[in-house]
């Protein structure tokens, strides 16, 4: 079937987009009004498909204008062919016009042709060579990373092979040095490389299989010995120079032995031999050199020693008994610091003091208690132990070193202090060299150093036992003081309540930042021994009167002894301030007693009566009389002498006048119901005129209250 398209010209149809609206017809209607011509019929043609086709231009908008004007296909199509012919005939005069045109055309088209072909052949061969210069290029590139690979496994084998050679090579400066060379930093400096070449030789697995090292080690053992020998000889030298006499020990350790310390480290790593026989020389002449040092320095120190007290210097022994002829040069205050602390309490503010220094003080004539020299031994002992500590640490590096140089040391003091302990009997010294141990037991731990801490303890240890046992013998003296010989006709403070008081003041003054309890158990043993020889003592007087007045005194004593130890008081001191109170009381109450004892008697037991009551017996004016004008008579000379007798029985001058205000008060409140019991008698007014006013009793009191 033949398609039919518009002309170009204007015989196209003009379909409307917007007024007429599009017909659509039934094609079939019009297919079967068809005329097909004769030709039609024949075999050739063949309408397979024509009704797909028809039915694909149902829509077709060209097709539905023709038939929208009802004209016939073939007149159409006749129309479209001539239409056809005449573009035909107009293109081939337009064709001819313009065939010069074409032509030049042609022939430039035929020119780029030739000029594209040679192109052609030359851009194949730029490609063949391209290809070529890849193959080359991929094959460098291979090449490159075979000699890039291999560069880096020389370089990596350069680098082990070169520290391989310098490792094991022995250079002739190196062996010059060794052989010939001082012992100076750059000896040790070589030493340090030899080290390390003889280390390798010893570690590395692939050395000991390399035949450069069957040419080397020979030549390595031989320096490795003759350095060994060398440095054996160079420092054992410099340790007899620690045996001169008068050389200071620590400046040359510091100085000169420390800038050789890589020296004993050689040895250590490869003479262990020969380091264990310096180790040895060292150990040997330290051990050797101290002993003689402190051995030295204990031996002027006991020159200095000032004897405090003896077996026989206790608190419960007679005065008599105690040697004073064999010891009569020996200064008084010598023999007070037997119970008193005093000034020997410095010696604790003292404890980081320089250590004596004996022909000084032996040049100043000065003696001292062992507690001084004590703490002085001790405190070189702990600056020779720290600088030694340290040097054993840095030189050797092994502290257990300096154990087996001080055992020389601690055997040398230890045999002085055993020599000096059993015959010390100053119980105040051994608590003084208790406290100076524990102060240095705290210098020892700020400063971090441990070498110290087992000799310190067993010093302690065995300082406490003989405290213990020191202060048992005075705790004897005075449970089994013989009463006769110790008693004294004299009411003032007795010797042996003096030195309780002193030496339990000392005690509990060193006791003050401790709080020992085992210390204070034992004063308070010691308290009941010196109660209840005291008691004894006071019955030994003949009178009740004399008895109060020396238990007074000796109570007041001490209490002013304590207070000095400790201002905030303790249970001693309460317990005799309670003992004071209640023996004050009672000698008032004698005192009053022995001046006024009938106006007391009749106060205590016929004041209190009410004279209007009914009576077997009431108070009458002739019972009260008497006593009235009695005390009226003689009341300021009866005080006068309270006062005298207060006076010359009291040591204290305080204490008596305290005690004669408080029997000055007594006697006013027995007076003042003396005065309360008249007003109540039948008659009691007769008697005003003789009785003596409060206001007077008052006056007199306050009189001698002045004379504080």
């Amino acid at each position: 079937m033949a398609y039919v398209s518009s002309n170009k010209e204007g015989d196209s149809y003009d379909v409307s987009n917007g007024d007429a609206q599009k017909t659509v017809f039934d094609l079939g209607a019009f297919v079967g009004d068809l005329t097909v011509e004769e030709d039609a019929s024949s075999d050739d043609i063949s309408l397979e498909g024509l009704q797909q086709e028809l039915e694909e231009c149902k829509h077709d908008d060209v097709v539905a204008n023709i038939l929208s004007k009802g004209t016939k296909l073939r007149e159409h199509t006749k129309g479209v062919e001539n239409n056809i012919r005449q573009v035909e005939l107009d293109s081939i005069q337009d064709y001819i016009k313009e065939s010069d045109n074409l032509v030049s055309l042609h022939d430039q088209i035929r020119d780029c042709d030739g000029i594209l072909s040679q192109m052609e052949t030359l851009l194949s061969g730029f490609q063949s060579e391209i290809g070529s210069i890849s193959s080359d290029i991929k094959i460098l590139q291979e090449k490159s990373m075979d000699m890039g690979l291999k560069l880096k496994n020389r370089k990596v084998a350069e680098s082990k092979l070169a520290k391989f050679v310098e490792d094991i090579i022995v250079p002739p400066r190196m062996v010059d040095i060794i052989v010939e060379g001082e012992v100076n930093d750059e000896y040790m400096r070589t030493l340090e490389i030899l080290s390390k070449k003889l280390k390798f030789v010893e570690v590395d697995l692939m050395v000991k299989t390399s035949k450069a090292l069957k040419d080397v080690q020979p030549e390595l053992e031989k320096l490795r010995q003759k350095a060994v020998s060398k440095v054996f000889d160079f420092i054992v030298q410099k340790l007899y120079a620690l045996r001169k006499p008068k050389t200071n020990i620590q400046i040359l350790q510091q100085n000169v032995l420390l800038k050789y310390k890589y020296v004993v480290s050689f040895l250590k790593e490869h003479g262990k031999d020969v380091y264990i026989e310096v180790r040895g020389a060292y150990i040997d002449t330290m051990n050797k050199v101290l002993s003689a040092h402190f051995r030295a320095y204990i031996q002027a120190l006991e020159k200095l020693q000032l004897d405090i007290a003896t077996s026989s210097d206790l608190i419960g022994v007679e005065t008599r008994n105690t040697s004073l002829f064999l010891r009569g040069r020996e200064p008084l205050k010598n023999r007070s610091a037997v119970f008193a602390l005093g000034e020997r309490r410095k010696i604790l503010k003292e404890i980081e003091e320089p250590a004596l220094i004996p022909h000084i003080a032996e040049a100043s004539n000065i003696k001292y208690p062992y507690e001084v020299l004590f703490r002085s031994l001790h405190k070189l002992l702990m600056d020779t132990a720290t600088s030694e500590y340290h040097f054993c640490d840095d030189f050797f590096g092994e502290e257990s070193i300096f154990y087996e140089i001080f055992a020389g040391p601690f055997s040398v003091i230890d045999e002085h202090f055993n020599s000096i302990l059993p015959n010390c009997y100053d119980a105040i010294g051994v608590m003084l060299m208790i406290r100076i141990i524990h102060q240095h037991q705290l210098i020892m731990s700020r400063r971090r150093i441990p070498c110290l801490d087992s000799y310190l303890d067993k010093v302690n240890i065995a300082l406490w036992p003989r405290f213990k046992m020191v202060f048992d013998l005075h705790l004897n003296s005075l449970r089994n003081a013989n009463v006769k010989t110790l008693w004294e006709d004299d009411v003032h403070p007795h010797y042996v309540m003096r030195r309780y008081a002193e030496f339990t003041a000392s005690l509990i003054h060193l006791n003050v930042e401790y709080g020992d309890g085992q210390l204070e158990l034992n004063l308070e043993r010691l308290r009941m021994a010196i109660d209840d020889l005291l008691i004894k003592l006071a019955k030994s007087f003949p009178k009740p009167k004399l008895q109060t007045v020396f238990l007074i005194n000796n109570y007041d004593m001490t209490i002013a002894v304590l207070k000095e130890a400790d201002p905030e008081g303790g249970k001693i001191q309460m317990h005799f301030e309670e003992l004071l109170k209640s023996n004050t009381a009672l000698f008032v109450e004698e005192l009053l007693l022995e001046h006024f004892g009938d106006l007391i008697k009749f106060v205590k037991t016929r004041a209190s009566e009410d004279p209007s009551a009914s009576s077997e017996k009431p108070i009458t004016v002739a019972e009260v009389e008497p006593l009235v004008k009695d005390f009226a008579s003689r009341w300021k000379a009866a005080i006068e002498l309270m006062h005298k007798d207060v006076i010359t029985s009291f040591s204290n001058f305080l204490c008596g006048m305290e005690i004669l205000r408080a029997a000055l008060t007594q006697l006013l409140l027995y007076y003042t119901r003396l005065s309360d019991c008249i007003k109540r008698v039948v008659g009691g007014s007769a008697l005003n005129k003789d009785l003596v006013s409060i206001p007077s009793i008052m006056y007199e009191i306050r009189k001698y209250s002045r004379t504080f």
